[in-house]
């Protein structure tokens, strides 16, 4: 019973095949078309066995029918057999392509022996077939196609977009089909993303800070964190480097030398390079260093005290005198304050000072954190010590201060109160003057030396017996 039921689907398979082969030599004995005997000839050799055979199983049923199809394979199946052994094939691959967003890509596909076969274009992760010879199938408006003399076929998308990244294909419809495939790049500029980047900061002095910098590009960006200023920026450690890399930047126990703005810069190989401004401010109370504290002045000599102060936010400044007033602007007083950044420079000059204006003097820093002060003493420097007067007068002689005999005699005139008019020896008082005050302190040191070598000398010429009777 089986074997009967395969028997009866053989018969009606040869049945079905004969008439399909009758019916399509008669559409071409009738039109003449090649394409249609192109067809015939693919289903009579592409049927299992041998082509004649089926040529032979065809046309069974008359002398004309044989005679027809010889003349069909004389004339065209002949030809058309030696056309499809050229079938077509890839000149060469597709080459990866990479494009910046919003540009146009191309992608080339160059095909040999085409004939009458086509190419079409396809998206492979989705499966869409793009463009099929000279059309465009897909309904997106950046796609379109080109060929040159039906060999070179090109692929463009216009205004690149990230999702147009993927692998596109490149088909021929033969049987089996044949492909190939290219790889499309999209690559992005790097952008700084607002919320998850730091803004400007305000902090106290001695917190830890951490600065954040996000962004966004294709490929990944890399951070790196600048002073806009180009400054060094102090680590922790006492260390100093140009700049720091990574999207975060810690700052332990910030201080006011960290304080300025920060430039966080990202790239990726793609122009342009986006950077961003971050502000830090740093909060602490004032302070006040001075270099002088003890100064020294003539009567009718004008003089100038310094202070200087560091604060943030910033602070008023001013000064005020032996009672505690405020001194301002004006007569014979001159307070002048230059600022710099969070430092303040305080500078108090005297015109032509008088008796009254010696005594303590204060510089005075104040800012919502707290307040500080610093003193100056301003004493009288005795007439006889000006500048103007003469070393020796009458005498204009130069004391050798190598000589330590010239010295000790000096010593011993002014101890037993000699010549009050003879100042040889004020070069050895420190507070003389602002004139002298070089001068004295080279003056002491060259004494002092002298002394120390002959003592040295006296006490080596002391010993050297009492070593040599202990040898001997």
């Amino acid at each position: 019973m089986l074997r009967g039921t395969r028997r009866a689907h053989v018969l009606r398979r040869r049945r079905s095949f004969r008439a399909r082969c009758r019916y399509r030599m008669t559409v071409w004995r009738e039109r003449g078309s090649r394409d249609v005997a192109r067809s015939l000839f693919h289903m009579v050799a592409g049927k299992q066995g041998n082509w004649m055979a089926n040529a032979v199983r065809c046309v069974r049923g008359g002398l004309r029918w044989l005679l027809l199809l010889t003349v069909l394979t004389i004339f065209v199946i002949h030809p058309v057999a030696t056309d499809i052994t050229d079938v077509p094939k890839f000149g060469e691959p597709i080459t990866n392509v990479t494009v910046p967003v919003g540009r146009e890509a191309t992608l080339t596909c160059v095909v040999d022996d085409l004939a009458t076969y086509k190419v079409a274009w396809l998206r492979v992760d989705t499966q869409t077939i793009l463009t099929i010879a000279s059309h465009v199938i897909t309904k997106n408006h950046r796609i379109g196609v080109t060929h040159s003399d039906h060999r070179t076929w090109y692929l463009h998308i216009r205004d690149m977009k990230e999702s147009d990244r993927g692998w596109y294909m490149c088909q021929i419809n033969t049987d089996p089909m044949k492909s190939q495939v290219g790889y499309l790049e999209v690559v992005v500029p790097p952008d700084i993303l607002d919320y998850p980047t730091s803004t400007d900061m305000v902090v106290r002095e001695g917190t830890n800070v951490t600065l954040r910098c996000a962004a966004t590009g294709s490929p990944q960006p890399s951070i790196i964190w600048r002073r806009e200023g180009g400054e060094a920026i102090p680590l922790g450690n006492g260390q100093e480097v140009a700049s720091v890399e990574g999207p975060v930047f810690n700052i332990t126990r910030v201080n006011r030398l960290h304080m300025g703005a920060y430039l966080c810069i990202a790239s990726n190989g793609v122009p342009p390079t986006v950077s961003k401004r971050i502000m830090l401010i740093v909060h602490f109370p004032p302070m006040i260093w001075i270099q002088n504290q003890l100064v020294g002045a003539y009567e009718g000599q004008q003089i100038t005290l310094d202070c200087n102060s560091e604060a943030y936010p910033k602070s008023i400044n001013y000064w005020t005198g032996e009672k505690g007033e405020i001194i301002a602007q004006g007569g014979r007083y001159e307070p002048v304050l230059l600022d710099n950044a969070y430092k303040v420079h305080m500078k108090l000059t005297i015109r032509s000072v008088g008796p009254t204006d010696f005594g303590t003097y204060k510089c005075v820093s104040k800012n919502s954190l707290g307040d500080t002060d610093g003193s100056i003493r301003l004493y009288q420097k005795p007439a006889g010590a000006h500048p103007s007067d003469k070393l020796h007068p009458g005498t204009n002689e130069i004391m050798d201060l190598s000589d330590p005999q010239q010295i000790s005699k000096q010593r011993d005139l002014k101890l037993r109160g000699g010549n009050p008019s003879d100042n040889s020896l004020d070069l050895l008082d420190i507070g003389s003057g602002s004139g002298n005050t070089s001068l004295s302190v080279i003056s002491l040191f060259l004494m002092l030396v002298v002394l120390i070598v002959r003592h040295n000398t006296w006490t080596i010429v002391q010993q050297t017996p009492y070593r040599i009777r202990t040898r001997s």
